[in-house]
């Protein structure tokens, strides 16, 4: 396990940048294609100016909310903040700041932010199982000690090893990576069948939501809020709950109400 993929002098290519890098391509296509079957853009380049302004505030928001939980440390290291390549971006957090820029380009471009959501969270939730390899090679998001034949003892100079020297560990990370992918099947499964706006996101806020709280009970380097893990606080108020009255919406409104589409 070794997280830099090249290195040429002093430039480092890292396995967990490059996977980055790889779901922001294949997330671009996977748009493109979803954006134009469901006829929410009308110009080549919208999808193009879509990620110009989500990908800054989902890397700007995932920055800001794991800063915010450990900010008893970056007060005392101020600088520190800026370095993004220290790690410590928080999928929450990028989640929070994606609805902002696509409420944001949904608004420029006059087109229904649900119907918009629906194209984006297939390519989403592919882009969170890259980033859980590159975590994985990485050695971060790492899960505690175990006895489980399957329990990886990451190298000592990973935030793994550091932290557990010497200790085989659950692969929370590989765990979430796994649940993610099923849930990327079940998506792509679902977004041909007829449905209202939205319906699609719901699946989406329910079905990661869950596989958070789940995977969060294996992890190691938890962030918390009080005596509770923040990860599972959010994912129970702030994803399944919201994905669930989201879903009961798409599924029972009465088809009089019309749809929800917000500006």
């Amino acid at each position: 396990m070794h997280p830099i993929f090249l290195r040429l002098g002093p430039i480092e290519i890292r396995y967990y940048g490059l996977m980055y890098v790889i779901s922001f391509v294949l997330g671009y296509f996977i748009v493109r294609a979803e954006a134009r079957r469901r006829g929410v853009f009308s110009q080549p380049d919208d999808v193009l100016d879509l990620f110009l302004v989500v990908i800054p505030l989902g890397i700007l928001f995932a920055r800001l909310y794991y800063v915010a939980f450990q900010w008893d440390w970056y007060r005392s290291a101020p600088w520190e903040v800026f370095m993004i390549w220290h790690g410590g971006l928080a999928i929450h957090g990028g989640i929070i700041g994606g609805v902002v820029g696509l409420l944001i380009v949904a608004r420029w471009k006059r087109v229904p932010f649900w119907r918009l959501a629906d194209a984006v969270v297939p390519a989403l939730i592919l882009g969170q199982v890259l980033g859980r390899i590159g975590n994985f090679l990485n050695g971060d998001a790492f899960g505690t000690p175990t006895n489980l034949p399957w329990g990886i003892v990451f190298p000592a100079s990973s935030p793994a090893g550091a932290t557990y020297p010497g200790l085989p560990l659950h692969p929370a990370m590989l765990y979430e990576a796994l649940g993610n992918l099923l849930l990327f099947a079940l998506l792509w499964k679902l977004r041909t069948r007829p449905a209202k706006d939205g319906f699609l996101a719901a699946v989406y806020f329910i079905g990661y939501g869950a596989v958070r709280f789940a995977c969060e009970f294996f992890r190691g380097d938890a962030l918390w809020l009080g005596p509770f893990r923040a990860a599972q606080v959010v994912s129970v108020l702030l994803i399944m709950a919201f994905g669930t009255w989201l879903l009961v919406d798409r599924l029972w409104r009465p088809a009089h109400a019309g749809p929800t589409i917000l500006p």
